[in-house]
């Protein structure tokens, strides 16, 4: 059994939960969160049984990003413990973002700083309506960290990058579904059944076909058209080679859905 305190983490049914679990510190990320994300995240690229893993918080706030106190408790080490903090939470990141499982994020409150970072890093990102996104990060003086100047600009373009990390603007759950970086935005008493349904739907789905989804628009950034093409083909022959493959192709002369168990 995991002995985890910051983060929940479960597995069933082809399905990994990961909740931030500091509500009462605006689920804050301090060394042991992202130490415990590091092992969730490897623990979940590692079951081949997982489909999908969820990144969820308890609370009021879905994170307020990197716990500035405890930061400054460390006193002329703060610049070795935020090394140390932020290089968990970058495997962390890694790991969620190359693993064969889709990334569900639900986000349901305030979500800045390093919080702002994890919710952009979903294959698909559900928002309560009364959730809002800021970067936060030169408000206090720092950069950004959590892959944000990777994903952030790939997102919403340089310009919109820019004026959100220079500026702080916080953005509505709207206006962030608007500019791309959410999937849709929900009510705030509907957002658990949604992500559960969602989470739901692409567990009965098959889990090659998703984790080369993955691999590919992971890719499409650095390769170029004939690069990218190569790898598309390799991969779909991959995949029509495979039991879900042949099962998905006969159930679709068969005029059945199909099951990929």
């Amino acid at each position: 059994m995991n002995d985890f305190e910051h983060i929940i983490f479960t597995r069933q049914a082809g399905i990994a939960r990961i909740q931030l679990n500091r509500p009462d510190a605006a689920n804050g990320l301090d060394r042991r969160m992202a130490s415990e994300l590091k092992q969730a995240a490897r623990q979940c690229s590692d079951d081949a049984s997982l489909k999908v893993v969820i990144l969820e918080a308890r609370g009021r706030f879905f994170c307020a990003g990197g716990d500035i106190k405890e930061m400054l408790s460390n006193g002329d080490e703060v610049g070795s413990a935020v090394e140390s903090l932020a290089g968990d939470l970058h495997s962390a990141i890694s790991t969620l973002s190359r693993m064969q499982a889709a990334l569900v994020v639900a986000v349901n409150g305030v979500a800045a700083g390093a919080g702002f970072s994890l919710a952009l890093i979903g294959d698909l990102v559900l928002a309560a309506e009364s959730s809002s996104f800021t970067m936060a990060y030169t408000r206090a003086g720092l950069c950004p960290d959590g892959g944000s100047s990777f994903f952030l600009p790939r997102l919403v373009g340089l310009r919109r990058a820019q004026e959100l990390m220079l500026t702080n603007r916080s953005l509505g759950a709207a206006e962030a579904c608007e500019m791309g970086l959410v999937t849709r935005v929900v009510a705030d008493d509907e957002l658990a059944a949604q992500v559960d349904q969602l989470a739901a739907e692409l567990a009965a789905g098959a889990r090659l076909s998703a984790a080369y989804v993955r691999k590919l628009l992971l890719a499409s950034s650095d390769n170029d058209l004939e690069t990218q093409m190569a790898l598309e083909g390799q991969l779909i022959v991959q995949c029509v080679a495979s039991p879900d493959g042949r099962e998905g192709i006969q159930a679709f002369v068969e005029k059945r859905n199909p099951d990929f168990g």
